[in-house]
């Protein structure tokens, strides 16, 4: 009797694709009217369809193009060692120091993302699709742990795009006061918790993190106290991106374990010591909880941010880790009493789908994960996005990753890609600051409006 094995891989196609950004301030300046994604579409023998979605930029777009050799007439049981494979024999991005995000610069990011893991969704879901269960089952040792994942409102400040003559989106007939206010300028604390009534109205989040890095520290720590008063219940926390030196870190954030849940990568690499060295003092300093998806997005640096006991929380991007990396890291985190999270970045919905899978095979206890689909919310590619309400998103029993690409939005939003300006393909948040600011030029330790 001839042994048959799961279905081949027949076809891989990779598609750049783009969406429209509001004008979301961080430490490394502006989003531009414009994101970036690749969308990578398999095939297999029996006509399925496996959809994975990674960061956006043409460096990224080569390096999942030189994958098809790897991937096609591969069988999808056979994911991890098709990812060891890209691995030892895909493109690499050129110019990778090793640094990775460790000194606070946005234009690594790209060194950083590990462009296999479009790659691993897809053929996971090809692979649920045939056996006919959740991705989340198949990830991890333990199968799904949970079936509502908590995310949380992530809040930003934001520019006036009438300083612009920038085309970013304007919104007419807005459906409910969320997306009146994500195209509004956001500089105060009034303004910032306006923000995260709106997104409570719609999804019902009951936490809320707010990036900084934009205004002087003293005024976003405001805006944190301000939203702690509007909602006492929910966990409250703030990125700075490691803006804040520390002794500024500690003044602003000492006895305000009341108030702020974690502090996300508060301050960076100064005085020359590393940032797992000096979030570590900050710890001990003030108390609070550290996050991170910054000092520790491979292996090598969670050893040593382990080590000195630099974070409690790794915000395990399954975009840096792969999907299995990142549920990998929970049971570790779990064994250490640590916590699980996710970071983001502007994504469409075929992430969001992502990161609730993962999450829902992550063990232990989570905190809720980071999601930018909220201002993207309405540019979805697939024929049902997932709906996050009260919060969470529902795990059901849908094969593989729960969605179904909608090739007509998909080429849309690729015809996007190819007809706006090449100037926005790879991030740049400088291009939009320079309206602001005139001359702006990125300072890992001064807030974007801080000049």
């Amino acid at each position: 009797m001839e042994k048959k094995g799961s279905p081949k891989v027949v076809k891989m196609d990779v598609y750049p694709v783009a969406g429209y950004d509001s004008m979301l301030l961080t430490l490394s300046g502006c989003h531009a009217p414009y994101f970036t994604r690749n969308i990578v579409i398999l095939e297999d023998e029996t006509g399925n369809k496996g959809i994975g979605e990674i960061h956006g930029g043409e460096v990224i777009t080569e390096m999942l193009e030189s994958y098809k050799p790897i991937v096609v007439g591969a069988e999808i049981a056979d994911y991890r060692q098709v990812i060891t494979n890209i691995r030892q024999n895909g493109q690499k991005a050129k110019g990778d120091s090793g640094e990775g995000l460790q000194g606070l610069n946005i234009s690594n990011l790209k060194f950083v993302v590990q462009a296999e893991a479009a790659v691993e969704c897809a053929m996971l879901d090809l692979l649920g699709k045939y056996v006919n269960k959740p991705m989340a089952s198949l990830l991890g040792d333990g199968g799904i742990q949970r079936r509502e994942v908590p995310f949380l409102g992530y809040l930003f400040y934001i520019a006036d795009t009438k300083k612009t003559d920038l085309p970013y989106l304007v919104e007419s007939d807005c459906k409910d006061k969320w997306e009146e206010v994500r195209r509004k300028e956001t500089l105060t604390p009034e303004a910032v918790v306006e923000q995260a009534k709106a997104l409570y109205e719609r999804y019902g989040f009951k936490d809320f993190k707010l990036k900084g890095g934009v205004l002087r520290g003293e005024e976003e720590m405001k805006a944190v106290e301000a939203l702690h008063a509007a909602f006492p219940e929910a966990r409250v926390n703030i990125d700075p991106n490691g803006a804040w030196t520390l002794e500024e870190a500690i003044r602003l954030c000492e006895g305000k374990n009341n108030v702020v849940a974690y502090m996300e990568d508060p301050c960076g690499p100064e005085a020359g010591f590393s940032s797992r060295e000096i979030m570590a003092e900050f710890k001990n300093a003030t108390g609070l909880k550290v996050a991170t998806n910054m000092i520790a997005t491979n292996w090598r640096q969670f050893y040593h941010a382990a080590a000195l006991k630099s974070v409690d929380i790794i915000l395990a991007d399954p975009h840096f880790w792969t999907l299995n990396g990142s549920v990998r890291m929970a049971y570790i985190l779990k064994d250490w009493g640590l916590t699980w999270g996710s970071h983001s970045n502007n994504h469409f919905d075929i992430t969001l789908a992502t990161f609730a899978q993962v999450a829902a095979a992550a063990p232990g206890k989570i905190t809720p994960v980071d999601t930018h689909y909220i201002w993207q919310d309405g540019q979805g590619l697939t024929k049902e996005s997932p709906v996050i309400k009260d919060g969470v998103i529902k795990i059901t029993d849908k094969p593989g990753l729960g969605v179904e690409i909608d090739m007509e939005k998909l080429l849309k939003a690729h015809e996007l890609y190819k007809t706006m300006p090449a100037k926005f393909r790879d991030r740049d948040d400088a291009l939009a600051m320079q309206y602001l600011i005139k001359d702006w030029k990125y300072d890992s330790k001064k807030p974007c409006m801080v000049r």
